[in-house]
């Protein structure tokens, strides 16, 4: 099975999971040889090179989906749009779309670069996209999906042990992401509170919002 990874700090504790609970070395191999982000994941995803991955919430309407996801519930830091003329972050289709849907200009920036930005920049003339998501519909935001093209029941159970597991981050992998993101092992751990895994009913209705909203607007 091929597992594509996104390698941003928001899905730090499944891979630790991942890295900890999969016996397999084949397939912990394979998935940090497919590291790349969103919107190129979700090509590889559709044109069946991957077996699985956390799919963009753009891309994923008609991909088969496991109720496991990188969702906000209100801020998440590291989706923002700066001030000044729209420009799209290549990186992620969904937020690009989550701007426009919200009707806001400026440069889109996402992931670890984002949450960079929002604890260092002197420039505080931003908008937290999922924040001002919950204040408009009262709803949190999901970025992204658990989709698979095969290995259903397996990913099903990994899925639910995930859950069900509180995953601690040791010490030396803080000091790596630390270090590669310009970021305190603080503020790290203070994003990760941010970030929720579970899609549940208001997750769902959020989704199917957004695909409306999608729709209604002609955003692809």
């Amino acid at each position: 099975m091929i597992f594509a990874k996104i390698d941003f700090i928001n899905l730090l504790p499944f891979y630790i999971f991942i890295k900890k609970n999969i016996k397999s070395s084949q397939i912990k191999q394979i998935i940090n040889y497919k590291k790349s982000y969103p919107s190129k994941i979700n090509k590889q995803f559709k044109k069946r090179q991957i077996d699985a991955a956390f799919i963009s919430s753009i891309a994923s309407k008609r991909c088969k989906c496991l109720d496991l996801g990188i969702v906000a519930k209100n801020e998440v830091l590291s989706v923002l749009a700066l001030k000044g003329k729209y420009e799209k972050d290549y990186q992620s289709d969904t937020s690009n779309a989550l701007a426009k849907i919200l009707e806001i200009e400026g440069k889109v920036l996402i992931g670890d670069k984002a949450l960079y930005h929002y604890h260092n920049s002197q420039d505080k003339d931003f908008v937290d996209l999922a924040q001002l998501w919950k204040s408009k519909y009262n709803l949190p935001f999901v970025f992204a999906r658990l989709c698979f093209n095969k290995e259903k029941k397996y990913l099903e159970n990994i899925a639910k042990q995930f859950l069900k597991e509180k995953v601690k981050i040791p010490q030396y992998i803080l000091n790596q992401y630390s270090q590669r993101s310009n970021l305190t092992n603080k503020q790290i751990k203070q994003y990760l509170t941010k970030i929720s895994y579970k899609i549940s009913h208001k997750e769902k209705q959020s989704l199917k919002l957004f695909f409306k909203l999608l729709h209604k607007k002609s955003i692809r």
